[in-house]
């Protein structure tokens, strides 16, 4: 059997789709990812890199379109990194996220599960009400290229709302008018690393200009400009991040002009959000995703809730009125704040906050013999830590209610409660994200 070798044209039916929404075949047994290509699709596709389990391929010809495919409606698809499934029905993207959980919770978790049916974004366009715009050493606002922080300008996101595109391209004015150099992070010259916009329901916004140092240069005229081109802004702010990292803000606020915070309404309570606090970028989305996880904790009044990672509070909140004490831990001091505050100011008196590290404080939690009926966690990307399941294994819960933005390390995390003796009894996929390969789970585990 040859083995498989760059630059050359194989014919192939598309089987499927891998995590990423890369069309999926094999080619003499081999697996093959090909960009841009759709479930059932005849395509003919060139070989761009082989590896010892797996070759990836680009689309040279579609001989046998699927009919879910559709022409991208961005002009910047496929280059910016943003959105991935931009060529497909929002039907098929569906079909496929809902496959991409199934598939993680199998392949990683070891468990066999139906989901529920994936609940559906009312809009896919100009949904997110928060933009983060990364600036280059060239003064160039944008996004990054896939797989990459080469930043492509991009004037009109269709995922971004219209005031956050509004805001960046006065941004933009402002540097070229006052000759602000942008962030080189390779060289760590340069001083605006990111405009940073969160919108409200209300249609009102703030603005976060993360700079490489304490000040920028005329700040009375950027202010004014900012107000001149978005009449419902309400704050500008000043983030200092001087550190070689990619982690986006910094420790140190500094308010311009107005506000320091925005205030939004989500399941029928008030929050205040800092530029630092955790809140989901599809608002609507997070009502439903919010609901969904109340249903799970099944909560009759009585129990305690431990919620971990809480952010502002939201989740916490939202399950205070039906619960006995709700309890959220959180590592960003800023977003605490909001979370006692937008407790005192919904005049919900049940609630009580904790800074620091999940892990730490679960085990502290654990220590003092606490008993949570219910543990809610919706943690970054990576996942829980060992150690924040042995804590949570500890507390003795009846019921965790896992929140996950990436399908794959929730069924690591599966398979950790399994050995401790929990089961995953039910999970349901919510899109937060359409248009991107990412979608929002929700799972209850049981003992």
């Amino acid at each position: 059997m040859a083995a498989l070798q760059k630059n050359q044209i194989h014919t192939v039916t598309i089987d499927g789709y891998s995590s990423e929404g890369l069309g999926v075949c094999r080619i003499e047994g081999q697996v093959v990812f090909v960009h841009g290509a759709l479930r059932g699709e005849v395509c003919a596709v060139q070989i761009l890199k082989v590896l010892k389990h797996a070759a990836f391929a680009k689309m040279a010809e579609v001989l046998t379109p699927s009919p879910e495919r559709q022409a991208p409606d961005c002009p910047h698809f496929p280059a910016c990194g943003g959105c991935r499934l931009r060529h497909m029905s929002y039907a098929e993207e569906l079909r496929f996220k809902r496959q991409k959980v199934e598939d993680a919770l199998r392949r990683i978790g070891g468990v066999e599960i139906e989901l529920e049916a994936v609940l559906a974004s009312g809009e896919i366009l100009r949904y997110r009400n928060k933009s983060q715009f990364p600036v280059d050493g060239a003064g160039q606002i944008g996004f990054y290229r896939a797989r990459s922080h080469q930043v492509i300008p991009v004037t009109d996101c269709l995922l971004q709302s219209e005031t956050a595109n509004v805001a960046a391209a006065a941004v933009g004015r402002y540097m070229r008018q006052y000759h602000v150099p942008g962030y080189d992070e390779t060289k760590r010259t340069g001083l605006l690393r990111h405009v940073y916009v969160r919108t409200n329901a209300a249609g009102q916004a703030l603005v976060c200009l993360v700079v490489n140092g304490k000040t920028l240069p005329e700040e009375a005229a950027l202010t004014a400009l900012l107000q001149e081109s978005c009449p419902n802004l309400i704050g500008v702010v000043l983030n200092t991040n001087t550190a070689n990292t990619n982690v986006i803000l910094g420790q140190e606020y500094r308010t311009l002009w107005g506000a320091p915070e925005l205030t939004d309404t989500l399941c029928g309570h008030r929050f205040a959000l800092s530029p630092a606090a955790f809140y989901q970028v599809n608002r609507p989305q997070a009502e439903r995703l919010y609901r969904k996880a109340l249903d799970y904790a099944g909560l009759t009044g009585a129990e305690t809730v431990l919620e971990l990672y809480c952010g502002a509070g939201t989740i916490t909140l939202t399950m205070a009125p039906r619960a006995r004490q709700v309890i959220g831990a959180e590592i960003v001091p800023k977003a605490v704040e909001n979370a006692r505050r937008n407790a005192a100011d919904n005049g919900i008196e049940n609630a009580d906050f904790f800074l620091g590290d999940a892990g730490t404080i679960a085990a502290k939690l654990a220590a003092e013999h606490l008993h949570a009926h219910v543990v809610v966690v919706d943690p970054p990307r990576k996942g829980l830590g060992k150690e924040v399941v042995t804590a949570i294994t500890q507390i003795a819960p009846d019921r965790v209610v896992y929140i996950s933005c990436d399908c794959a390390t929730l069924a690591r995390d599966v398979q950790r409660f399994k050995s401790a003796g929990y089961t995953l009894h039910k999970a349901a996929a919510v899109d937060l994200f359409p248009r991107t390969e990412h979608v929002e789970t929700v799972a209850l585990l049981a003992r």
